[in-house]
């Protein structure tokens, strides 16, 4: 059972495509194929559901999956383990798409200039699997946009507070309006991110609590297609001020004056205290935790 193998394997779990899986890695299609069919053949059971183009885990590659986590996480855990006498290792982390998008990328690359041995090592997914893939070691760290959450497994630290705006397009009949109520919102298309957006939740909460909802709303899954989507005048939609800086100077999306109470969402760090942390691990920590106070502290 080789660990090209199981990674490709894990990819395709999660993106549920092998087209998607061949680009995420590198590969021609007809390897994921042919890898996928090799892991299949050695355990004596599918992993997948053909559907058409789709892809469905089988119930036995749902619970092979925890293993195949778990053995790439000791994998990489062992070769760091091996590296820990200098600044050398992996460190393997997801991140929710707003964050990697608006916030990271500065502090990603700050890092890399300081420690050019340690790899970084981006796994992707959807963030209500964050905490578990932390938890059973698919990940060392994981970066999460939500309101405020205790934990009794796992370590949370807050980076920083997000603001979120309610935003319309320059030419939106409430751009110039003194004061947006909920009730204003009434029949306006809302353009959301898909269940489980923290912010999206707290939104609607107001709505509901005043008793409105928007109307002819449509949800996305990506935030730059919200954004084309409103400045376009299809509707207003909550997004975190991080992720339409650009959009505001230029003046394509207009904030609201939103009279309700504040939205806000905060970005944490998440880390498993029970398992090791490495050298590698503690330096990226640590660069985080400086980057957060400021970026003329993100590099040593």
């Amino acid at each position: 059972m080789e660990t090209k193998n199981l990674l490709t394997f894990r990819t395709a779990a999660q993106s549920l495509s092998f087209t998607r899986t061949a680009t995420t890695l590198g590969y021609a299609q007809s390897s994921v194929t042919a890898q996928m069919k090799a892991l299949e053949e050695t355990l004596g059971y599918a992993l997948f559901n053909r559907v058409g183009n789709h892809l469905q885990l089988t119930e036995p590659g749902r619970r092979f999956l925890v293993y195949a986590e778990r053995i790439l996480a000791l994998t990489d855990e062992a070769l760091s383990s091996s590296l820990e006498t200098g600044d050398v290792g992996v460190v393997r982390f997801t991140a929710t798409e707003t964050i990697g998008t608006y916030l990271l990328p500065p502090v990603l690359k700050a890092f890399t200039a300081a420690y050019p041995k340690i790899r970084l090592q981006f796994l992707p997914g959807f963030s209500r699997d964050f905490k578990r893939q932390v938890l059973e070691g698919a990940v060392d760290f994981a970066f999460i946009l939500e309101e405020s959450f205790p934990s009794k497994t796992l370590a949370v630290e807050k980076l920083r507070d997000e603001e979120i705006l309610v935003l319309g397009c320059a030419g939106h009949r409430l751009a110039r309006s003194p004061s947006v109520s909920t009730g204003d919102l009434v029949r306006e298309p809302a353009l959301l991110k898909t269940n489980g957006c923290s912010y999206r939740d707290q939104f609607e909460r107001q709505l509901i609590a005043a008793g409105a909802r928007p109307g002819n709303g449509m949800e996305f899954q990506h935030v730059e297609t919200i954004k084309r989507c409103v400045e376009v005048g299809l509707g207003i939609a909550p997004l975190p001020r991080m992720a339409v800086e650009d959009e505001l100077e230029a003046g394509r999306l207009v904030p609201l004056n939103w009279d309700g109470p504040r939205l806000q969402v905060a970005t944490y760090l998440v880390w498993n205290p029970q398992r090791h942390l490495d050298a590698a691990g503690h330096a990226f920590l640590e660069h985080v935790r400086a980057a957060s106070r400021g970026p003329e502290k993100a590099s040593r």
